[in-house]
């Protein structure tokens, strides 16, 4: 609707980039250009390698589309479905180990759709080209072998036909080739299906090379495998069905030189678990999807840009559309930094809180509240979506999340080691295949590596993807991903007993007391003792304040407490605490038993030394001892109260 105000048109596209095409923006507008896009376009990776929601799909989708950004040439997408995935699984050839069994496999679909692809290319770019010899030749066999253009079926149908092809016998007599005489002498059964391919393979490369398509001329047809996490699992053949796809490809791109491009979309976890001996020779063909907190920005102004109209700027969308803060932080680094870094969590966000303020409120603006109401509902979802994304390979990581329920989002190696011993037994009964990666190192490593837990490293928190660094054993300190700890009610960065006041501030501030009407300036007692309580709280906060090696959260939260205490003290006006209630010994003595317990906190939470959370933690006792040395005056006390 036209008279609609902008929120209302604001969408910042589908989370899927399959239905992004069809229903949402990636093909608007919507789409940002980045490293691996440039990478995959160029023909320089031929790996895109990211985590689940990165972005991979909407690149493979971008080099489909006929638009500005498309690829020009040719371009075939594969996308195995659960019962492709299965005839890959189980394809077997006597002689050849599975990896080499199911690269086969792979080079056969790829010979075939290059077939399919140069039959119907002739036919149109090339005046005359489908009379060549060569092309005939393909022609022939891909309607003896069912291949023919335009039939085949489903992906698992060709799988399948391919698979009894290469276990038996291929129709090559348009090669010139009499399988069951000229193949006769083959060792095994791996070997007669290797030698079977090289001979449609040559078929191919032999037909790009009569018609001169050497990506020159036209450019290069494309071939793409996405969605592969469809279909895999952690047993050995899933293995083998990826580790021989990256072998396939390889020989394919050296085989078919410039005239055929491959571009394999993987998640990053299913790749780095691959392990091979050949694994060495793809890393200079691999390109890591990596998305910083100003790019994923870039992305959102884009989409809401090709949603409500390019006349919305940066500076509309993220202060007057959104607040331009929320909870004293700014939009965009409360937002992205909720975030793990890539866009279906960006995307979900930022619709979450539009739907909060236009579809839940009918505000023309988004508020602090929504924002904060959406991120609560974010983070219960992300925390369910980890659980999914890395259920094949670690069914146990739900059972993982108990240990950081309700407490700070900063712990310690000794805190979580005392959680999980609490733990452990339960998860070996639940999960005894999983016994070996059930340690404290074992879970450390799957949490940081999943991007639940960061590491902390000199002064930052350093999460998954930030570097190539594993936790280090000697590395201590972890903090929650902002993304999680709402679901979680990890909330504060220590689990620190909150402070509560002890007095009825509204009391105090509304002035509803009858200060003594003594014409002396001079403190009394009470007044001295208070002083003394807001003296302790400075000499602790100035501790704090030289503890640099603290963790920044966790310097904050002492702080907040530590000036919740002060806060409280100066609000009683001199000469005031009597006819406000206030029995000034029992609040020394009370809030020198909260310093005393929060020195214990600090001495049990398992920070290094180094930090400094050790001299903050003696600083609190001494004042602790302070404080009741003063109010045990008032008793006949000699001085120093050591218990309570």
């Amino acid at each position: 609707m036209v008279d609609q105000p902008m929120l209302a048109q604001l969408h910042f596209g589908r989370e899927d980039a399959e239905r992004d095409v069809t229903e949402g923006l990636l093909l608007c507008g919507g789409f940002l250009s980045n490293a691996a896009y440039r990478g995959a376009l160029s023909g320089r990776k031929m790996l895109i390698i990211g985590r689940k929601g990165s972005g991979k799909s909407a690149i493979c989708m971008q080099l489909m589309s006929d638009g500005e950004g498309g690829h020009r040439g040719g371009k075939v997408l594969v996308t195995p479905d659960e019962a492709a995935g299965e005839e890959i699984r189980r394809f077997e050839l006597q002689g050849l180990p599975g990896d080499s069994a199911k690269a086969l496999i792979w080079r056969y679909v790829f010979a075939v759709h290059a077939a399919r692809h140069l039959v119907d290319h002739a036919k149109g770019a090339h005046d005359g080209g489908h009379k060549t010899d060569s092309v005939k030749a393909l022609g022939r066999f891909l309607k003896q072998n069912g291949e023919a253009p335009g039939g085949g079926g489903r992906l698992v149908e060709r799988l399948a036909q391919g698979a009894r092809g290469l276990q038996t016998s291929l129709a090559l007599e348009a090669f010139g080739v009499k399988a069951s005489v000229d193949l006769a002498q083959s060792p095994s059964e791996g070997a007669r299906a290797a030698r079977q391919l090289e001979i449609v393979e040559q078929g191919v490369a032999r037909a790009f090379e009569d018609l001169g398509c050497d990506g020159v001329v036209h450019p290069p047809l494309l071939l793409m495998v996405d969605q592969l996490e469809q279909v895999w699992s952690v047993e050995p053949d899933s293995n083998s069905m990826v580790i021989g796809l990256l072998l396939a490809a390889k020989h394919a791109a050296s085989l078919y030189g410039r005239s055929v491009r491959f571009l394999l979309f993987l998640r990053a976890d299913i790749y780095d678990s691959l392990s091979f001996g050949e694994g060495d020779k793809f890393h200079g063909d691999e390109l890591r999807i990596a998305w910083t907190e100003q790019a994923l920005k870039d992305l959102a102004l884009a989409r809401a840009r090709a949603s409500a109209g390019e006349e919305l700027t940066e500076e509309r969308l993220w202060k007057e559309l959104f607040p331009q803060t929320v909870g004293g932080e700014e939009i965009t680094s409360h937002v992205f930094g909720r975030c793990l870094p890539r866009p279906r969590d960006a995307i979900q966000f930022l619709n979450l809180c539009q739907e909060k303020a236009w579809l839940d409120h009918e505000r023309d603006r988004i508020t602090e509240a929504d924002v904060a109401q959406a991120g609560r509902q974010f983070s219960e979802w992300k925390l369910k979506d980890l659980t999914s994304e890395y259920l094949v390979a670690h069914p146990f990581l739900r059972n993982l999340f108990p240990l950081f329920q309700n407490t700070g989002y900063v712990v310690t190696r000794a805190a979580l080691t005392r959680r999980f011993e609490a733990a452990a037994e339960t998860l070996h009964h639940d999960f005894p295949a999983y016994a070996n990666a059930l340690t404290l190192p074992g879970i450390i490593d799957v949490l940081h590596g999943a991007g639940f837990l960061g590491v902390r490293r000199g002064n930052d928190v350093v999460y998954a993807g930030d570097d190539g660094l594993p936790v280090q054993p000697h590395e201590t300190e972890f903090q929650v991903h902002p993304c999680f700890r709402a679901a979680l009610g990890a909330t504060t960065a220590f689990d620190l007993r909150r402070y509560e006041p002890q007095f009825a501030d509204a009391r105090i501030a509304s002035g509803n007391y009858s200060p003594g009407a003594s014409g002396s300036s001079s403190l009394n007692r009470d007044d001295r003792l208070l002083i003394q309580v807001a003296r302790s709280c400075h000499s602790i906060l100035a501790q704090v304040g030289r503890a640099v090696a603290l963790t920044r959260d966790v310097r904050d939260e002492i702080t907040l407490q530590v000036s919740r205490v002060l806060g409280e003290a100066n609000r009683i006006p001199p000469g005031a605490a009597a006819s406000a209630g206030v029995d000034v010994d029992d609040y020394l003595l009370t809030t020198a038993q909260y310093f005393t317990g929060l020195a214990a906190e600090l001495r049990d939470c398992g920070l290094e030394e180094s930090t400094g959370v050790g001299d903050v933690a003696r600083r609190m006792e001494e004042e602790a001892r302070r404080l009741r040395r003063s109010a045990g005056g008032s008793y006949g006390s000699s001085g120093d109260s050591s218990g309570y």
